[in-house]
């Protein structure tokens, strides 16, 4: 069941990367990202009305917040790189680092300790994610903002992993508190750029609470699984965008992106059998 709510949550973020990407080259990428922080708030507050919580731990809710502040960060980086580059770059960039940081944390300072078919898996997923980045023969701007975006995408996830299941979805509701508190700011000096059409607004809203849908399954899942396998298998999202982009963008694909694709297939397999 862990590794099914997994990967159910790189499904949620594959998709919201791809309409984040598309939102972000038609409004400013500022907007979108503040605003998809406030959609996530709503969905994620309104989730964990729903689940009861046998116990709300600060504790708890310190470590979602500390997670939000990484979501805030591989947010506004992830969406500013996608605003200008290409989503086969900026998504697998940030999403082969923030695995790598993810799991030298589970193992190294967590004691998580995979089977040998799931570090297989582990093994495979940064090669199989790398290639279908171009293998990083395109650099530049996008490729910056995929590091540093990954920085936050590993906080995010080790942090989260780190929640009690007494508290039930607490934790993600203080995590998209603290992200929306951390982009006010940068929110606040461009007031102008907050000022979509209604159309526009709702997007960034069903995007944002996307999102936090993916975090709320990924929360689950660390919860029934090993943080390491866990967090490899939510972030075999970016496969979704570049197939999309296939798909309704006419985007090429290189012969090394399909055999990233073919190993991220292969590393769902491993991780979800061992």
């Amino acid at each position: 069941m862990g590794a099914l709510l997994a990967l159910a949550s790189a499904l949620c973020y594959g998709v919201v990367d791809f309409a984040g990407g598309l939102l972000s080259r038609r409004v400013p990428h500022v907007a979108v990202t503040f605003l998809g922080q406030i959609g996530g708030l709503l969905l994620a507050a309104g989730a964990a009305l729903l689940v009861p919580a046998d116990a709300v731990h600060p504790a708890d809710l310190l470590w979602g917040a500390l997670s939000g502040v990484g979501s805030a960060t591989a947010m506004r980086f992830l969406n500013r790189g996608l605003s200008h580059g290409a989503m086969s770059v900026v998504v697998p960039v940030s999403a082969v680092t923030g695995v790598a940081l993810s799991v030298l944390c589970g193992v190294l300072l967590l004691g998580d300790r995979p089977g040998a078919l799931a570090w297989a898996g582990i093994v495979v997923t940064g090669p199989a994610l790398w290639w279908v980045s171009g293998g990083g023969g395109r650099t530049g701007g996008e490729a910056a903002d995929g590091l540093l975006a990954s920085a936050g995408v590993a906080v995010q996830y080790v942090a989260l992993g780190q929640a009690d299941p007494v508290s039930g979805l607490w934790p993600v509701v203080a995590g998209r508190a603290a992200a929306v508190l951390v982009l006010l700011p940068d929110a606040a000096r461009h007031p102008r750029l907050l000022r979509l059409p209604g159309r526009r607004c709702a997007q960034a809203l069903m995007i944002g609470a996307g999102a936090a849908l993916g975090l709320v399954l990924y929360l689950l899942a660390a919860q029934r699984q090993m943080l390491a396998v866990a967090v490899v298998l939510a972030s075999l999202y970016p496969a979704l965008p570049v197939l999309l982009g296939l798909a309704v963008l006419h985007e090429r694909v290189s012969r090394r992106q399909a055999a990233g694709l073919i190993g991220a297939a292969a590393a769902t397999v491993l991780l979800t059998v061992g």
